[in-house]
């Protein structure tokens, strides 16, 4: 069953960041995953407001997985830490 990997995020160093998303977007095409959605126009009705959503779809969660726990996304993702304020989760679609 497919998976979305859905993160809210709020960038506080952008060039920092910026690091991030350039090694995130190959680790993430590594393992399958393909970005569905990255900024674009949104809509908060609940919960933190964070400017920037970002949703890629997985083959499985267990592929989304071993994508966040790879070295290669674990490089990427040292560049986010202390560069923006995150919440990650990923989400079994009920239907492919």
């Amino acid at each position: 069953m497919s998976a979305l990997w859905i993160a809210h995020v709020h960038v506080t160093d952008a060039e920092a960041y910026g690091k991030y998303a350039k090694l995130a977007g190959p680790a993430i095409a590594e393992h399958g995953g393909a970005f569905m959605a990255r900024g674009g126009r949104y809509v908060t009705l609940e919960g933190a407001e964070r400017a920037r959503h970002v949703v890629a779809k997985f083959p499985s969660v267990e592929a989304a997985e071993a994508c966040y726990n790879s070295d290669a996304y674990q490089e990427a993702l040292s560049h986010a830490r202390g560069a923006s304020e995150r919440d990650l989760v990923i989400v079994e679609l009920t239907e492919d």
